[in-house]
């Protein structure tokens, strides 16, 4: 064990991995399985107009309301919460998963970090085994200290802040616990759980643009600072950190 070893803690989707293909696929299949049971249930055709996947985006990236998403792809307000049930049954479905991509910086960014001697430790709300899976899948679970993940496969998908700072609080009394230094640590995220989370925890945030918020939503949020994906963060972090303990 290094205890020497800086903690940055980072969360998963978003700064390592893509996940606008597979909600834009999940949110697709929860409007044809909707209007199937509208078709069933009541006899009714609904005039399902999907967006586009950059208009689709675009909505999550600005925060519009899963509610409003619904209503302008053709889903009638009393078929909403039905729609939901579809979607969040859907999202983490294996058929679904297969379509995450890793982000196109975030390898160069783990191995960076590493050869820093920077301790990367995931804080997420994926549950660590769908974590644990893909970091095998791309040849990258050696770059991983620890995970932190979420009891439930859901949890993503509802991004609850309050969810993001209970695990963070965890996560720094454990990496403390076994000796590591986490008086100059980072969370590095892409939503307002990790900037939130982060000034919960007294620690500096630094917010992605690559994920699922737009920089301007983020900036709103005034994070410590703003990057653009995960190596252009990294390269600031460890930067910072030389300056800190020289």
């Amino acid at each position: 064990m290094d205890s020497g070893s800086q903690v940055v803690f980072c969360d998963f989707d978003g700064p390592i991995v893509d996940v606008s293909e597979r909600y834009y696929r999940t949110y697709r299949q929860g409007l044809l399985a909707i209007a199937a049971s509208c078709q069933r249930e009541e006899n009714v055709c609904l005039a399902i107009a999907p967006l586009s996947k950059s208009q689709f985006w675009q909505k999550k990236q600005h925060r519009v309301a899963d509610s409003e998403i619904a209503l302008h792809s053709g889903v009638p307000a009393e078929w909403f919460e039905p729609y939901m049930q579809q979607v969040e049954r859907l999202v983490n479905h294996t058929s679904l998963l297969r379509w995450d991509q890793i982000q196109p910086s975030a390898k160069s960014a783990l191995l960076y970090l590493k050869q820093s001697r920077m301790r990367l430790v995931l804080v997420t709300l994926r549950h660590p085994r769908q974590v644990n899976a893909f970091l095998q899948e791309q040849a990258i679970a050696h770059l991983i200290d620890d995970v932190y993940g979420a009891s439930t496969v859901s949890a993503a998908h509802e991004n609850r802040t309050d969810h993001k700072c209970k695990l963070l609080a965890t996560a720094i009394e454990q990496q403390q616990a076994k000796g590591y230094g986490t008086a100059h640590s980072w969370m590095i995220g892409d939503t307002e759980a990790d900037v939130l989370a982060a000034k919960a925890m007294g620690l500096p945030s630094a917010a992605l643009a690559c994920g699922i918020r737009s920089s301007d939503y983020l900036r709103s949020l005034e994070p410590t600072e703003m990057y653009s994906e995960l190596f252009s963060a990294a390269r600031a972090i460890v930067a910072t950190s030389r300056l800190q303990v020289a």
